[in-house]
């Protein structure tokens, strides 16, 4: 039964909507998605033709004279003729007890399509005899999100045109239990005329599991240099607010601080691409111009507005990725930079904003991390959740790419340490198949991408 919550003096509504107890019917339709789940677990693990030991593929070719001793590459997806692909660097999909993650199939290393009747999420379980299973059906998921206690898996059904259709927050227990739709937008968000849609592959969660943050495209298809937005969801009241918009705003990163502190668990990180331009329907014609992006942070609920020192001084320029360090409320970003010519990784904490100065903003700390690598050339990175431990790909990427791990000491302060390269992946460099390395929340594990076989596929790296 769907239940409706009147927002009144918000102007549109928002639906609200919680699965009755099972009955029989229900009970029946459920195991009758966990047969299909099982059959599609069964095709999506078969072997790619490399040698398989418990039901895993190994791939100690992908292994070289440099790496480590003693470290494992495992391929967690197989399937010969449809792309899978991890989700993204710093994207919430791994349990607390780094046991189980989430990764998709029918998919490209920045998403998916979401007319696409093959797309799926599915839950890696590390313990239960690395199975791999989809927990999604549904066309058109998209920007998951696992809940900081690990029970749930929060994501959105995207049938939203531009100015129409509508969008759904969903939940959905990790075993697949549960499944209750949380919010349906089909009217203009409050107190708006806006209706989102080009909905970003990325959403986020607060420390906390009571807010879920999103950035869409808010326009028409009537005007060019329409605006795009940030949506905070409080997951508890079903409710959505629009906390800030505009036509700079149409790849956002955002990422909440996974700090547990009352206060800081509120910050987002947000990226503002300057110069960039984009067509009525919301298609990005020019994704940044002019000194470049520059990176953000602000309340979940619109206050507190502040600049990270990063960028836009005419020599430093922000790749386009970044990330909170571990629970702290330092963040990391890539750079490249003319002179020298290297892409290097800065670490600082959020300033006052003054403009949209970027690396000159006052106040700012800025620790070169990569100041004591030989002309470093790193791009997409993570840290583990501790904050002492960072993986990152970084050339030369026309010859495959290369995966290090260093630590991190003391924050604003010291650089990276104790270098060790893990492993060439071979992947082809080609956008939708970046290697976006990230960590397992205890630094154990470490994960890539890499269509090395000639098809996308997501890989797992243990033995760290």
């Amino acid at each position: 039964m769907e239940t409706r919550k009147q927002h009144h003096g918000h102007g549109g509504s928002v639906r609200r909507n919680f699965l009755k107890k099972a009955g029989l019917a229900a009970m029946a339709a459920l195991a009758a998605a966990l047969a299909r789940r099982a059959a599609f677990a069964s095709r999506a693990f078969q072997s790619a033709g490399a040698p398989e030991k418990k039901g895993l593929t190994f791939r100690p070719d992908l292994l070289d004279k440099n790496s480590p001793k003693g470290i494992e590459v495992i391929q967690l997806t197989t399937e010969k003729a449809v792309p899978s692909s991890h989700i993204y660097m710093e994207a919430q999909i791994f349990t607390p007890d780094a046991k189980r993650l989430v990764l998709h199939r029918s998919a490209h290393a920045h998403g998916s399509d979401k007319n696409d009747p093959e797309h799926r999420y599915l839950v890696f379980d590390l313990e239960n005899d690395c199975r791999l299973m989809p927990i999604t059906e549904e066309v058109g998921v998209t920007a998951p999100s696992v809940s900081p206690d690990g029970k749930y898996l929060y994501y959105f059904v995207d049938e939203t045109e531009v100015n129409g259709g509508r969008l759904t927050l969903k939940r959905v227990c990790l075993d697949g239990r549960e499944r209750q739709t949380i919010v349906t937008l089909d009217q203009p968000l409050p107190g708006t005329r806006f209706r989102p849609s080009q909905i970003y592959p990325l959403s986020t969660v607060s420390s906390d599991g009571k807010r879920l943050a999103l950035s869409a495209f808010l326009g028409d298809g009537q005007a060019k240099g329409a605006p795009w937005g940030l949506l905070v969801f409080d997951v508890d009241k079903a409710t959505v607010n629009l906390i800030i918009h505009g036509p700079t705003w149409c790849n956002m990163h955002p990422q909440y601080c996974r700090s547990l502190d009352p206060e800081t668990r509120r910050d987002l990180l947000i990226q503002e691409n300057h110069g960039n331009a984009c067509d009525a329907q919301g298609h990005i014609t020019t994704l940044v111009g002019g000194d470049g992006a520059d990176i953000h942070v602000i309340r979940d609920d619109g206050a507190n507005f502040r600049t990270m020192p990063w960028g836009r001084d005419g020599n430093e320029f922000c790749q386009g990725h970044q990330c909170w360090r571990g629970r702290s409320d330092w963040a990391i970003t890539s750079t490249s930079t003319r002179q020298p010519p290297e892409a290097q990784l800065i670490e600082s904490r959020a300033v006052a904003d003054a403009g949209h100065l970027g690396s000159k903003t006052a106040g700012g700390v800025r620790n070169h991390l990569s100041r004591e690598f030989p002309k470093p050339a790193f791009y997409h990175f993570a840290t583990d959740m501790a904050g002492r431990r960072l993986i990152s790909d970084a050339g030369p990427l026309k010859q495959g790419g290369r995966l290090w791990v260093a630590e991190l000491g003391e924050p604003g302060k010291d650089p990276l340490g104790n270098f060790r390269f893990l492993l060439g992946p071979r992947c082809s460099g080609a956008k939708g198949a970046h290697i976006h390395p990230f960590l397992s929340p205890d630094g154990s594990l470490a994960f890539f991408n890499s269509d090395e076989s000639g098809l996308l596929q997501a890989y797992m790296v243990r033995g760290l």
